[in-house]
């Protein structure tokens, strides 16, 4: 079989995101237009991230609840701003049994309107709270520029939902979760994050402060990872989730909301892989290790590491493919990202050897077979260090101090991340998206690199990481 062959990143980044989806077995497009069908390897690797984020989550005190898929239409009517922000992505049923519905039905784009009916109805003393649920489910969004995993009409995500008593503890929630979202998608996904404060153009309908995580692809453009939202009073007003305090008097409750999806495996590819495929941290490759043995004569060899490596917690599997030349298994396992593989050929089997391959660099090396699960074990965690290295490495080289407009509207095409000076006006904002086609990734904690407003030349009140994005 003929060497399967990828776009290269440089020719066709989105054409290469394409064919990495598609030959490492990720995902399909789904019979709906911008849907998708997540494949066993893809959906293993999600089941890697939700397992891992779960564990986080959990720790916070939330616990895990399920909501209705369909959502009656005044729910969302009865908070302005997030009946505004959604209604172009909407799906709605209006037909039902045969008959025409006496109220609309919204197609769940995200649950905070369902979620707080029912906080209203289950919060009534200050000992109810906090109250803190976790939900993983999908959602639909009509989405015009559908991307397997980064946009599209249904996704599977995590969405979070507290009520607290004070906003205070509102805004220590918010920051909290903000934090549990760094550390997972750096120290599980390998990929280092901006974290700050959306703009009011960017901040999520019907909060007071959204708060994101902003990633940098391999192509030089953005893509927002998960957010964390402070909600303030507002939903609390507009469903009536009021409790009452230690000292008798009626109070409104503080809510938040936080989220991330499957839109962070698109981001693991586009962080991670290569020109030959998928490069995934050992974290969440359902392989960790796979052995590839020759024939029959390594069989006992190949099951013998393979239980060793199982014996040190190693997700480890066993190639013993007798239809597929060695070569076109190492391909295969090369292009769906196994961190390390451990290739037992005639060579090896003769000198008592393994020979060890890496996917991050692609570098080989020879250890005795009886060390060989012991030198894989020691490699994964060197991967999963380097990994995040790289991408570290790479966004802080494609970071820029800019303060000059036309100077960096020449410069936004060609990608990258850069920090200027804003004076924090709606107006400005606005006018940055129609000269760049860039937009405010978010609001970061650092000296402006000009007295005045890249934009707008009005004095600085913020610095700003402005970039293309996904």
């Amino acid at each position: 079989m003929a060497k399967a062959v990828l776009t290269p990143q440089a020719e066709n980044f989105p054409a290469w995101y394409q064919d990495v989806v598609a030959r490492a077995e990720l995902a399909d497009n789904g019979p709906a237009r911008g849907t998708m069908v997540i494949r066993p390897w893809g959906y293993a690797i999600w089941e890697l991230m939700q397992a891992d984020m779960d564990r986080r989550i959990k720790a916070t005190g939330a616990q895990n609840a399920a909501f209705p898929m369909f959502i009656p239409m005044s729910f969302l009517e009865k908070e302005k701003q997030h009946v505004e922000g959604f209604s172009p992505e909407l799906a709605v049923v209006t037909h039902g049994g045969g008959e025409e519905l006496a109220e609309p039905l919204v197609v769940r784009p995200t649950s905070e309107t369902v979620i707080n009916h029912y906080f209203a109805k289950w919060v009534q003393s200050h000992r109810d709270l906090p109250l803190m649920i976790n939900l993983w489910n999908s959602v639909v969004r009509w989405e015009m520029r559908p991307r397997v995993f980064l946009r599209t009409t249904e996704f599977l995500w995590q969405e979070g939902h507290t009520a607290h008593s004070t906003y205070e503890d509102a805004v220590e929630e918010t920051h909290r979760m903000l934090e549990v979202y760094r550390r997972f998608m750096e120290e599980t996904l390998a990929i280092s994050v901006v974290v700050g404060e959306k703009s009011p153009g960017e901040r999520f309908a019907g909060a007071d402060h959204t708060f994101t995580c902003e990633a940098l692809m391999r192509d030089g453009k953005a893509l927002q990872m998960g957010t964390s939202h402070n909600l303030g009073h507002n939903f609390a007003r507009a469903f009536d989730i009021r409790y009452l305090d230690a000292g008798g008097e009626r109070r409104h409750a503080a809510t938040t909301s936080w989220g991330t999806s499957t839109r962070m495996i698109g981001g693991t590819i586009m962080v991670h892989g290569d020109d030959h495929g998928l490069c995934l941290p050992p974290a969440i490759a359902p392989h960790q290790v796979v052995v590839v043995q020759l024939d029959g004569d390594s069989a006992g060899a190949a099951r013998r590491v393979e239980a060793e490596l199982r014996g040190a917690g190693v997700r480890a599997h066993v190639d013993a493919r007798t239809h597929t030349s060695f070569g076109r298994r190492s391909v295969d396992w090369e292009l769906k990202g196994v961190p390390v593989r451990i290739e037992l050929g005639a060579r090896e089997l003769a000198t008592g050897e393994a020979t060890l391959v890496r996917r991050d660099d692609r570098s080989k090396s020879t250890v005795p077979l009886d060390g060989a699960a012991r030198a894989a074990t020691h490699l994964l965690e060197e991967v999963q260090d380097a990994l995040l290295a790289q991408s570290r490495t790479f966004r802080e080289q494609h970071t820029h101090p800019v303060t000059d407009l036309d100077e960096f509207a020449r410069r936004v095409g060609d990608g990258g991340l850069f920090l200027a000076a804003w004076s924090g006006t709606e107006e400005s904002e606005r006018q940055l998206g129609e000269r760049t086609g860039a937009t405010i990734r978010c609001i970061v904690d650092a000296a402006p690199p000009a007295p005045t407003c890249l934009i707008s030349g009005l004095p600085a009140a913020h610095t700003v990481l402005i970039g293309r994005a996904y």
